[in-house]
Parts: structure tokens; C-alpha cells; sequence
């Protein structure tokens, strides 16, 4: 039933993947016209002056001087003082256009005032946090499964890293396995086993810095869409006590950056089945954003067990959990289980009523406002407006789209390959292209995920996409092969 979901075609990964390789290992590399940039950072100095000032005091006590990652933003990061539907507004009240949506969890748009009165209405009540079971704990869980079938049992925790976390322990204490295989350059969150080849695939444990190598003596990659390479790593596991899990992004690594085929999911379904081996989901992205029935209802592809964040909280705090077969889940059970085998999981605030509360009341709105269609519907139209200027101004550059989850590929730092001789040269060239585009994006008035990723939301209606669309052509008409030395 694909009218269901936001995307409204599949595009082909095939065609894409091969302009990416293009893109980021043959062709010349393009960047704003210096002078140009000059201009566009002048002018960021001065109309984000107040947010330097507080990010200067700030990094007194936080590293960096901001405690999130998708704040570091070049040159500076930006203070936000308020969020309302599609636009961000700073500490001096310049308003953006809002492409990060926090990083994808606001499908309604950000700060929904119905999901926000619902929200009020409890704390009101009970506050935030009791330490105790609350009855929109389960409510959530019962949302969830109506939604998302193979999910028959819901733990709620604090974040999408904790959900893998919790997924990758379920699926070891349950199989007896020790082996878990993700996809390489796919994100997993940030704990010690899954800071592994994040980002870049073959990447392994070069970018794990503080981690003991010991933490990946059962961790393992395959190439993205390589099913060859995943079934030779499950045979030869075999003999090693077998796999516990395979774990992916269904859309590809860093949420279809690198886009998987459409039959990826089904044939790694097939290959975990003749394995006896657990499929996970990491659909922390796109649940609820892909669909109310998630990825895993658009490829009709049933996972044993699904991680959760962003929108299971309906872009309020403690986004997070892990779902499933009923006899996996049930390794999570609270209390003492006597011999029984139990992964272990936790968190003081996980599961707490504003969190559970908050997810109930955005995947209700979300289901009677259709809020994924709607923004997918504003994906699709700013990737061709995208796309349309690429070509106006001969640029080799790439758009596509998974519904409202965007991309907009230029420097393409992250879809360098380990065999380019190039890369440790070019891949910190790469990513200042980036930087710099998310600079001059700002001062144009529009906020991306790291000059690259582009989430809308219902909020983003066709004038607010064609206002968006005028700023990004202002910047690309200005982009320029660069002049090597």
C-alpha cells in the first residue's frame, strides 16, 4: 500500500550510487566564489554577532562551546531562542527556514502547539517524571504496534544509541550468538561497539578513537547492497558459533546517504532466515517520517526486532526505545527474573510520562493530519527545484529524496572511497565545501543538517518551498570549479 507512505517513487539507487562515486572520486571539485564567501562570511560576523558572543562564554564550560553535535556549525554555531512550525529564529531574531526539523523527529513541524497543550496538560498533572509506571507508557506501545505490527512487545529508553544498545545485547542474550554485522558508513548511534565503520565504509575502528579494539572482536561490516559479501560473513560465522544479528538503516547508511537497492532489505530478510539469524531495523529516522507503518511497512520486510528515536517522541527529550518478536523483547523484562537469561537495560528517565505522553499525542497527529504524506510531498518538490538549478547552472551536484528525508550532495566528503589514493588530501577539502555552503545558507536564511541533509516537514507548505528554493539559487549560482594550485 505505498499511498500510504511519503515516498511517493523509489528512486534509482543504481543510477544515483554511480553519480556519487563520480562525484566525490573523478570530478573537479566545486566551491563558492572566494570573494563571494568573503562576502557571505563578513556578513555572518555581523547578523550572528550576539550567538558568537554566547557560544565564546559558553566554551568556558562545554566543550566546543555547544553540547550537541549537529550544532557545530561553521564558522560559528548559532544560538536558537525560538522554533515554530517551518522557520528557527536566533538570539537576535533572524528568522531560517527550518531543513535540520532537529534532526528529523518533527515531521508536524516543529513546536506543534495541539501536541504541545496535550504535553502542558500532563505536567500539569503529574510532571515530567515520577519514577513509577504511567498509563502513557503503555498507550505508546499500544500506538506503536497497531502502526508497526512487528513490533508485539515496546521498551521505551532515552535515545536511538541506547535502542541499538539494547537491540544488539536482546539479540545476543536470545540467540546465544556473538556476532553482529552492520553495513559499512552506516550510524548506529555513538556507543563503543557501534563507533565502527560509521560514515565511511571499510572505515572499521580507524575513526573509534577511546575505544579498545577488544570492544570489536565480534563486530563486523559489508559493503552497502553487497549481499555476497553479508552472506560470505555469515557462512564463515557459522563455524564460529553463528551471527547474532544483522543490524541496517533500511533507507542505507546515514539515512540513505548511500542508498540501498529496493530489494536490499528482502534479501538480507532472506539470508538472516537461512542463518538463524536476527534482522534488526535501526528505524530511528524513519519511522513515522517514511510512514506510519515505517520502512519496514513500505518494503513489506518484517525485521525480528526495531530500534526507535526522533519521532517516538515527537521531537520532545528521551526519544528512544527498542521493538519486537514478543519471546526477544521479553529478555528486557523489569525486575528479577530469577535464572532466567536477561539483557540488561535501564535509564532513570526512559519511559518518563512527558516522553511517552509527547509520542502518543505526535504519532495520533501525525496519523489524522498526514503529516508524512504532506512532507513528502515538500521533499519531492524542493529535490526538483534542487535539481532544476544543478542544471541551470551546470553543476554536477545531486539531489534525491526518500520522501522528506532530502539530500544534496557537492562536496561529498563522506562518499569518498578508501581506494582513492586521494582521500586523506581531499576529503578535508571536501568537507570545508560543505562548511562553507551551511555558512552561506545561513546568512540566506535557511538551516541544513551539515550543508547535505535536508528534513521537511508538514509545516513546509509550497510557498515556503519556493521561498526556500529562491535562497538556494542566490548561493549555487555561485559555486565555481576550484582553481588548484
Amino acid at each position: 500500500m505505498k499511498q500510504e507512505y511519503a515516498i511517493s517513487h523509489w528512486p534509482d539507487s543504481k543510477e544515483i550510487l554511480g553519480k556519487l562515486k563520480t562525484l566525490a572520486n573523478e570530478l573537479p571539485l566545486y566551491q563558492i566564489n572566494r570573494s563571494k564567501m568573503a562576502e557571505y562570511l563578513e556578513k555572518f560576523e555581523t547578523k550572528f554577532a550576539a550567538s558568537k558572543q554566547l557560544v565564546e562564554k559558553a566554551k568556558e564550560r562545554i566543550p566546543g562551546g555547544v553540547q550537541h553535535n549537529l550544532a557545530f556549525n561553521y564558522p560559528f554555531p548559532l544560538a536558537i531562542a525560538k522554533a515554530d512550525g517551518a522557520y528557527l529564529y536566533d538570539v537576535s531574531g533572524n528568522r531560517f527556514i527550518d531543513f535540520l526539523q532537529a534532526g528529523g523527529p518533527t515531521v508536524l513541524g516543529s513546536n506543534y502547539k495541539p501536541v504541545r497543550d496535550k504535553v502542558m496538560e500532563l505536567i500539569n498533572e503529574s510532571g515530567p517524571v515520577t519514577g513509577l509506571f504511567h498509563e502513557y507508557e503503555y498507550h505508546l506501545a499500544d500506538l506503536i504496534h497497531s502502526h508497526i505490527p512487528s513490533v508485539e512487545l515496546f521498551r521505551s529508553l532515552a535515545s536511538g544509541t541506547e535502542g541499538c544498545m539494547a537491540a544488539i545485547r536482546a539479540a545476543r542474550c536470545f540467540t546465544d550468538k556473538k556476532f553482529i554485522i552492520k553495513v559499512g558508513g552506516a550510524y548506529h548511534g555513538w556507543s563503543d561497539q557501534m563507533v565502527f565503520a560509521m560514515r565511511i565504509p571499510g572505515l572499521g575502528t580507524l575513526d573509534s578513537h577511546g575505544i579498545p579494539e577488544g570492544c570489536y572482536t565480534y563486530m563486523q561490516e559489508f559493503y552497502p547492497n553487497d549481499i555476497e559479501g553479508l552472506e560470505k560473513l555469515l557462512k564463515e560465522n557459522e563455524s564460529k558459533g553463528g551471527t547474532a544479528a544483522v543490524i541496517v538503516e533500511p533507507l542505507g547508511p546515514e539515512s540513505g546517504t548511500r542508498p540501498v537497492h529496493y530489494d536490499f532489505n528482502a534479501k538480507v530478510r532472506e539470508l538472516c532466515n537461512k542463518y538463524n539469524t536476527l534482522l534488526i531495523f535501526d528505524e530511528v529516522v524513519t519511522a513515522f517520517r517514511i510512514g506510519l507503518g515505517g520502512a519496514q511497512g513500505y518494503f513489506g520486510v518484517k525485521p525480528d526486532l526495531t530500534v526507535f528515536g526522533k519521532c517516538v517522541s515527537g521531537g520532545y527529550p528521551a526519544a528512544g526505545g527498542v521493538g519486537g518478536r514478543r519471546e526477544i523483547m521479553e529478555t528486557f523484562a523489569a525486575g528479577i527474573q530469577g535464572l532466567k537469561k536477561r539483557a540488561m537495560v535501564g535509564g532513570t528517565l526512559s519511559a518518563n510520562p512527558l516522553s511517552c505522553a509527547a509520542g502518543y499525542f505526535a504519532i495520533k497527529a501525525i496519523e489524522e493530519t498526514q503529516a508524512h504524506k504532506k512532507a513528502g510531498k515538500a521533499g519531492d518538490k524542493l529535490t526538483k527545484g534542487l535539481q532544476e538549478i544543478f542544471k541551470r547552472y551546470d553543476l554536477p551536484f545531486i539531489a534525491f529524496n526518500h520522501g522528506s528525508i532530502c539530500h544534496m550532495e557537492t562536496g561529498a566528503a563522506m562518499l569518498m572511497e578508501l581506494t582513492n589514493p586521494k582521500i586523506f588530501d581531499q576529503v578535508g577539502k571536501r568537507r570545508k565545501v560543505m562548511e562553507e555552503l551551511g555558512a552561506a545558507l545561513m546568512v540566506e536564511g535557511i538551516i541544513t543538517l551539515a550543508g547535505s541533509r535536508i528534513y521537511t516537514s508538514m509545516a513546509d507548505t509550497d510557498d515556503v518551498i519556493d521561498d526556500a528554493l529562491d535562497r538556494f539559487d542566490r548561493v549555487f549560482k555561485y559555486f565555481e570549479p576550484v582553481q588548484e594550485k
